[in-house]
């Protein structure tokens, strides 16, 4: 059963301010949208459908800006008293009504709700919780005369405390993501149940942390119910070793300062040092943070290596920005960070947002403050980190995962339809593997849309859409020179008919209705390219259609295999195919030992459950033993064995 659970992502500046009360919800669509609107007995007015039900406050205007009114329509939620209430009034006609608003106006409405209070219905400022005590007027109806069609929350709009608390939320420069839900599911066990519980009661706001959270626990379930003992090593991995969070000043090449927030999540390091990307985008917060951090740690734990996982980032935006100010950043970014960086502490990789460009900036700041230049950052051909095919190796290594599924299956990805969203440098060389192996890869996708070509990218075409994004232009000029491909505006590529699909863009790509529309294209394979691509409810549509799921801990280690093997053999120029001989090997291993550790809990090789399961099971069982082994062990006989031992040890 789903539960859902309101977060809010909100900035500092907002903290002392009340938000959104659990039990409101506001739908606020494009400027230019109808709804359906309730009209009474003698409501029916013809000169009221162009009249706004909740207009702007009398100010001075002209006629061109009265031209110039947008249209916007909010859909407010009343509790269930309220909807008994109006169930009893007299039966009402419905008619087309579209609210015109002043453009000025429409970021306003995003805070309103409505709610009852001493029994009447008002239009309330979700911000500071106030509303206007003028008028009293039900905000669905045409009460009284057109003198009183001035709402509310409009009259409190104009209040001063109404301003104060709008300029602080203008000052913070953020948008409020209201009522995004975390939907907590049904546990078979109450142990398992109580690590979840514990998780939302420490940190109730950090939704994806949270999501990756229970995607573990329900995987581990048949685990904990075996040995109760692990729910306290879980609620311990499940706190970071390390977090930090510091300031990142930089200057940018007009002379103006600015000012960003940088993270570095040292997640655990009981099997070896840290190893983890780095990401800089602006929606980049503590929660991804540690949610990357923690798939890093479970990916390196099933890798055939000893590390330990971290992430981290900033909300820096790279987009748009000059070489140099790209430059001032990074460096600024390591001034705080190189004192907990080293290759036997913690070394950074590219991801979302980083790329040859900032890793080359970061490691030379690093080496000019640490003063050595042992180990290196892991990154793609750089003179100072020997020849590496990283980035390739991510690609690669998601191919090479699908095609073991697939042989287990007596098939091969010659002439399967293959779907890929995202066009960052994971899903080009998804796409370039695919290729080489006969696939029909049909889709690439940025954040405005997607691209698809139903003859297939080739290596031609491929080598095109690298100049476009070299080029920073859009994937649409791709179907200027292609005729028969076409770019889909504000869409996702999960509708195209497919087999096999590999989501490369970022976590929660695919919601519920996309994984329908997915199972419904025909896909009975997903590789996850991205970390956490779908959302919990789109995981079980997926399941209960028996679409097969590779996670992205699994599939996803041959970022980690190229880094280790490009640090220990440093000076080594590979072959590319040397390297991908090794890589296939470590897939393979990773891909077995999932499969093996699936089997050995009762999950089928054929189940959409084994790979998931089977991975986390493997990895979390590493960890958990790594942890006893130092001295971790839970409260209890085996803590105080530990304990004489360690006391006879001392005297």
């Amino acid at each position: 059963m789903l539960l859902p659970v309101v977060g809010l992502e909100m900035n500092s500046a907002m903290d002392d301010i009340s938000m959104i009360q659990q039990r409101h919800h506001l739908v606020v669509r494009e400027l230019g949208g109808e709804i359906d609107l309730e009209i009474g007995p003698g409501d029916d007015d013809p000169s009221f459908s162009h009249t706004p039900l909740i207009t702007v406050p009398p100010q001075e205007s002209s006629a061109d800006d009265h031209e110039e009114n947008k249209n916007m329509a909010i859909v407010s939620h009343l509790q269930s008293d309220d909807q008994e209430l109006l169930k009893s009034l007299p039966a009402k006609r419905k008619k087309k009504v579209v609210k015109r608003w002043r453009e000025e106006w429409a970021d306003t409405y995003k805070w309103a709700y409505v709610d009852v209070k001493e029994g009447t219905t008002r239009i309330f400022c979700s911000i500071c919780r106030e509303y206007g005590r003028k008028h009293r007027r039900n905000p669905y109806g045409n009460e009284g005369s057109r003198n009183m069609q001035m709402s509310a929350l409009e009259e409190h709009n104009n209040s001063l405390l109404h301003k104060e608390a709008l300029r602080l939320q203008m000052a913070s420069k953020d948008k409020i993501i209201a009522d995004k839900p975390i939907y907590v599911k049904a546990l078979m066990s109450k142990s398992a149940g109580s690590i979840v519980e514990a998780a939302l009661k420490r940190d109730p706001n950090e939704l994806e942390f949270i999501q990756s959270v229970q995607e573990v626990i329900h995987a581990l379930e048949r685990v904990i119910s075996k040995n109760s003992g692990y729910v306290n090593t879980m609620e311990r991995l499940l706190e970071p070793e390390r977090t930090i969070i510091f300031r990142v000043p930089w200057v940018d090449d007009r002379g103006e300062m600015h000012v960003n927030r940088g993270f570095r999540v040292q997640f655990n390091q009981t099997l070896g040092p840290c190893r983890g990307g780095l990401r800089f985008h602006p929606s980049m917060n503590l929660s991804i943070a540690k949610f990357l951090g923690f798939q890093q740690t479970l990916r390196t734990a099933l890798s055939p290596y000893r590390l330990g996982g971290a992430s981290g980032g900033s909300d820096f935006d790279p987009k748009g920005k000059s070489d140099n100010e790209i430059m001032h950043f990074c460096q600024s970014y390591m001034d705080e960070l190189y004192r907990y960086m080293g290759p036997d502490k913690d070394l950074p990789s590219e991801e979302m947002g980083v790329g040859t460009r900032e890793m080359g900036f970061l490691y030379g700041q690093y080496r000019r403050l640490a003063g050595h230049s042992q180990g290196s950052f892991t990154g793609p051909r750089l003179n100072w980190s020997g020849s590496s095919l990283r980035t390739e190796a991510m690609g690669y290594g998601l191919v090479f995962f699908a095609q073991l599924i697939l042989a287990d299956m007596n098939k091969e990805l010659k002439g399967l339809r293959c779907v890929v969203s995202g066009s960052g440098k994971i899903a080009m060389h998804v796409l370039e593997k695919l290729i080489a192996y006969g696939a029909l890869p049909i889709t690439v996708s940025d954040s405005k849309g997607y691209l698809v070509d139903e003859d297939g990218f080739d290596f031609m075409k491929l080598s095109f859409l690298r100049d476009i994004k070299a080029q920073h232009r859009t994937l649409r000029d791709y179907s200027k020179t292609y005729a028969r491909a076409k770019y889909y505006d504000e869409a996702k590529p999960w509708n195209e008919r497919c087999d096999v699909a590999f989501p490369c863009a970022s976590q929660n790509e695919i919601d519920h209705n996309d994984a329908i529309t997915l199972v419904n294209s025909g896909c009975r394979i997903l590789i996850e390219g991205s970390n956490m691509p779908c959302t919990p409810e789109a995981m079980d549509v997926l399941k209960g259609a028996n679409v097969l799921i590779a996670p992205s801990i699994a599939a996803g280690t041959g970022g980690v295999v190229a880094g280790e093997l490009e640090l220990k053999e440093y000076n080594l120029n590979w072959a590319p195919e040397d390297f991908e001989s090794k890589l296939q090997e470590a897939i393979k291993q990773t891909y077995q030992r999932a499969l093996k550790t699936a089997a050995e809990f009762g999950y089928q090789k054929e189940s959409p459950e084994a790979l998931i399961h089977g991975a986390v099971i493997s990895a979390f069982l590493t960890i958990a033993n790594g942890m006893s082994e130092q001295g971790c062990e839970d409260e209890g006989e085996n803590s105080h064995k530990g304990n004489r031992r360690l006391s006879k040890t001392l005297t």
